[in-house]
C-alpha cells in the first residue's frame, strides 16, 4: 500500500454527569496521510497544513507519529520510513478532543499500512492505554455518542441514541485551558449524596439523549463532578450559558476539559443560541466562534 488518508471526527466528551466515561463525535475533521518514504534520507517527513499548524511538532515527538510508533511496538515490528502530512480542522486544547484524533490517526495509519493485523477493538483498547480514559477516544474511532465502561483489558461499549432533533452548538473562545490544569481543580472526594446525584443524572440523561425530552435533558445536563470547579477557570461561562438558555437552550456543558462550551437546542433555535454565546462573550472582551454541528455517526474514516 503507497498511501492512505485517514480522517478522524472531533468529539465532545464528559456531557454533564457522565465524566470520562461518554463522549460524542462531531462533523469537524483532522485527517492524516500516511505515505511510505522510499529513500535514504529520512524515517519521518511531517507536514502540517491549518490555522494551527504552527504549532504543531514535526518531529519524533508529534503525537500522530508516537501513536503510530506505539502500534509497530505493540506488534514488535519495526516501522516503516514515513511521511506523514496533517490537515487540521478540529482546534487544539479546546475541549475538542484534538490528541484523541491524533492518536486514532496514528494507530489506524499503521494498521491500514501493516495489513489491518489489529481489529477495530484492539485498535480501541490501545487508544484507550495511551490517552488514559476512553470518552473522546472510542467515538472518535467508532462515531456516535458512546458510553465506555470498564477498566484494562475488559471494557464494555455502548452506543447511546441521539435523537436527531437535539442540535449541539458549539461554542470555541479564543483562549485555551489545559487538561492537566482542568483536572487539577477537581476534589479528591466525593460525597455520597453528590455520587447519587450524578448517577440518577446519567441514568436521565442517555434517556433524554435518545427520546429528546427537553424537561429530562434539561435536568439531566447539571452534575457535581467535574462543572462546578472547572468553570471558574472558564472566564464568561456564566454569562454564556444564561445567555444560551434565555434564547432556547435546553441546557449548556463543558466539552471536555474546557474551555469549549456545548449547548443542546433544536433546530428552530440553533443560529440565535450560537448568536447568543459569541455576544455574551464578546461583551467582557473574548472572541469566540459558535455554530450548530451534527452527531457525526460513522467515526474514523480510512480512504486508499
Amino acid at each position: 500500500m503507497s498511501t492512505v488518508t485517514i480522517s478522524v471526527p472531533a468529539t465532545t466528551a464528559n456531557l454533564g454527569p457522565g465524566f470520562d466515561c461518554i463522549g460524542a463525535a462531531v462533523n469537524q475533521y483532522n485527517c492524516f496521510k500516511f505515505s511510505p518514504i522510499e529513500t535514504e534520507t529520512s524515517d519521518l517527513v511531517i507536514t502540517i497544513t491549518g490555522k494551527e499548524a504552527s504549532r504543531v511538532t514535526c518531529d519524533h515527538t508529534n503525537l500522530v507519529y508516537k501513536s503510530f510508533l506505539k502500534f509497530y511496538q505493540y506488534l514488535g515490528q519495526t516501522p516503516p520510513k514515513i511521511a506523514i502530512n496533517i490537515e487540521l480542522g478540529v482546534p487544539l486544547a479546546r475541549g475538542l478532543g484534538s490528541s484523541a484524533t491524533a492518536i486514532i490517526g496514528g494507530l489506524m495509519g499503521g494498521n491500514q499500512l501493516a495489513g489491518e493485523p489489529l481489529s477495530l477493538s484492539e485498535i480501541m483498547k490501545l487508544a484507550i492505554t495511551i490517552e488514559g480514559h476512553p470518552d473522546n477516544v472510542v467515538p472518535a474511532l467508532l462515531g456516535n455518542c458512546q458510553l465506555s465502561v470498564g477498566k484494562a483489558e475488559n471494557w464494555q461499549i455502548c452506543p447511546i441514541a441521539w435523537h436527531p432533533d437535539l442540535i449541539p452548538v458549539v461554542a470555541i473562545p479564543d483562549f485555551e485551558l489545559s487538561t492537566k490544569e482542568a483536572r487539577a481543580v477537581l476534589p479528591a472526594h466525593l460525597n455520597r449524596d453528590d455520587a447519587i446525584f450524578n448517577i440518577a443524572h446519567l441514568g436521565l440523561l442517555i434517556k433524554a439523549l435518545e427520546t429528546g425530552n427537553q424537561d429530562w435533558l434539561t435536568m439531566a445536563l447539571n452534575d457535581k463532578l467535574h462543572q462546578p470547579y472547572r468553570q471558574t477557570l472558564i472566564k464568561g461561562f456564566n454569562s454564556v450559558k444564561t445567555a444560551a438558555l434565555s434564547v432556547g437552550a435546553y441546557g449548556v456543558v463543558i466539552s471536555g476539559a474546557g474551555p469549549t462550551v456545548i449547548a443542546l437546542t433544536s433546530a428552530d433555535y440553533a443560529d440565535r443560541v450560537s448568536s447568543a454565546m459569541t455576544d455574551a462573550w464578546m461583551r467582557i472582551g473574548i472572541k469566540s466562534k459558535a455554530q450548530p454541528l451534527s452527531i457525526d455517526l460513522d467515526g474514523t474514516r480510512v480512504i486508499i
